[in-house]
C-alpha cells in the first residue's frame, strides 16, 4: 500500500488570465509563492508527525518551485518526474478559455470531445496523456509500497488521478475542484486506487483557483 499526497502547483498569472498553460513553462506569480510557503509550514506539521518518504515534481518551474518550497520545509530533496508534466495542449496553449473556439476552433473543438483517441494538433491525445501519467504513478506505487509520497503536479493530471480513484470514464463531465496548492490524498495497493480527501486547501487563506490547467 502506498499513500500519496497530490498537490497542485501554486497559482501563476495565466491562472488568473484564463489562459491554457499546458508544457508553457509559466512561474508561480506571487500569489502562487504565498501558497507554496503555507503549503510548505502545512507539510512540516504534517511531517512531524509522519514523515514523508519522498517528494516529487513535474520539471515545469511552477511546480518545481511549489515543490522546492516543501522541500526546504521538511528536509527532502525534489525529485523531477517528467510522466507527471501537464497535458500537451498544442496549438491551444496560452489561448484564454473565452477565445478558444473563435482562435483554434477545430483544437478547441477536440479538447472539449474528451474523446480519448481524438487528435489535438501538436499535442497529446487526451488517452496518451492518461496512459503517460498513470503509468508513472503506478511505477512510484511500486518504488514506495507501504510509505506516504508527495507529489506536486497540474490540475490536468490530477483530473486524471481523480478519475482512475473514483472509476469515472475520461469521457465523463469532472465534478470535482482542482485547486492551486490544494492537497489530494489518493491510497493504492492491490485492490486498486482509493479516494480518501480531495481539495483539502485549509492551509491557504485566500480562494484558490479552480482552473483545470
Amino acid at each position: 500500500m502506498s499513500e500519496f499526497w497530490f498537490i497542485r502547483h501554486g497559482e501563476t498569472d495565466w491562472n488568473l488570465a484564463r489562459r491554457l498553460q499546458g508544457w508553457q513553462d509559466i512561474p508561480l506569480n506571487d500569489t502562487g509563492l504565498g501558497q507554496a510557503t503555507r503549503l510548505a509550514q502545512r507539510l512540516r506539521d504534517d511531517a512531524a508527525d509522519t514523515p514523508f518518504a519522498a517528494l516529487y515534481s513535474s520539471d515545469l518551474r511552477r511546480a518545481r518551485a511549489t515543490a522546492q518550497a516543501v522541500g526546504a520545509a521538511i528536509g527532502l530533496p525534489v525529485h523531477i518526474e517528467h510522466g507527471i508534466r501537464e497535458r500537451n495542449f498544442g496549438v491551444l496553449e496560452g489561448l484564454q478559455y473565452d477565445t478558444l473556439d473563435e482562435t483554434a476552433p477545430e483544437a478547441a473543438a477536440a479538447w472539449r470531445s474528451r474523446d480519448p483517441d481524438r487528435l489535438l494538433k501538436g499535442g497529446e491525445t487526451l488517452g496518451g496523456f492518461n496512459i503517460r501519467v498513470l503509468h508513472t504513478i503506478e511505477e512510484l506505487a511500486r518504488r514506495h509500497a507501504s510509505h506516504r509520497v508527495l507529489v506536486v503536479t497540474h490540475g490536468g493530471v490530477l483530473d486524471l488521478i481523480w478519475r482512475r480513484a473514483n472509476g469515472i470514464a475520461l469521457s465523463e463531465p469532472r465534478h470535482t475542484k482542482m485547486l492551486n496548492a490544494a492537497i489530494n490524498r489518493v491510497r493504492i495497493d492491490d485492490q486498486g486506487w482509493h479516494m480518501l480527501d480531495w481539495s483539502d486547501d485549509r492551509h491557504i487563506a485566500e480562494p484558490a483557483r479552480d482552473d483545470v490547467v
